[in-house]
């Protein structure tokens, strides 16, 4: 059996504070506990005056 995990740029990881090296290191640190990565994509996330894009990482490990 396998389990998921979402990351967003919402998650607690980053604090609110979005940054490549910080995606690098959460992907590394997922990666730590058995996690790998299946996918990344962009979201286009409606907000006032237009969206914005939110990346998004799928990963997967065996349960």
């Amino acid at each position: 059996m396998k389990e998921y995990k979402i990351l967003s740029q919402k998650d607690k990881f980053f604090s609110g504070k979005f940054d490549p090296l910080l995606l690098e290191q959460a992907i590394n640190s997922y990666a730590e506990q058995g996690w790998e990565v299946v996918s990344m994509a962009t979201a286009s996330i409606p907000a006032f005056g237009g969206s914005r894009d939110e990346v998004i990482v799928l990963f997967e490990r065996e349960a």
